[in-house]
């Protein structure tokens, strides 16, 4: 006996909202520490607690805060212009990586009460790669 999936080649709405919404979390979030790092010397990021800064090179401080806006950024432009919208899960897999780096960073030197931060940061973006592939895919434009 066959079955016929009613459902097929339609986007739950709760599944688009709440996926939605899990983006705007994230992209304020990274948007928000990506700033910080940016805008911000090694002494001032560690006076914010950030105790992590204080033996990074500078320039690899200006990078994990490029990266973190650029993923902000796209976990919400494509999908919201609808321009290559493959890209916002491409920009969650590449927060994805910067929590695990973040973690055995935090591991690493010791602060594991911010390692639980980092597992629901990389939960919620692999939340959203798995939705906007399986359950609520985004349609390019055209």
């Amino acid at each position: 006996m066959t079955t016929i999936d009613t459902n097929l080649g339609k986007t739950s709405k709760g599944w688009n909202i709440g996926l939605w919404v899990a983006q705007a979390l994230l992209a304020a979030m990274f948007l928000m520490a990506g700033a910080t790092k940016l805008t911000s010397g090694s002494a001032e990021l560690v006076a914010m607690g950030m105790g992590w800064a204080e033996n990074a090179p500078f320039l690899l401080i200006k990078f994990i805060g490029l990266a973190e806006v650029a993923g902000g950024l796209g976990l919400i432009l494509p999908a919201a212009t609808r321009i290559m919208p493959r890209l916002t899960k491409w920009a969650a897999v590449g927060l994805c990586i910067v929590m695990v780096l973040a973690a055995g960073v935090h591991v690493f030197r010791g602060e594991f009460e911010v390692v639980p931060v980092n597992a629901v940061l990389f939960a919620l973006a692999a939340l959203v790669i798995w939705g906007r592939t399986n359950k609520a895919p985004i349609a390019p434009r055209g």
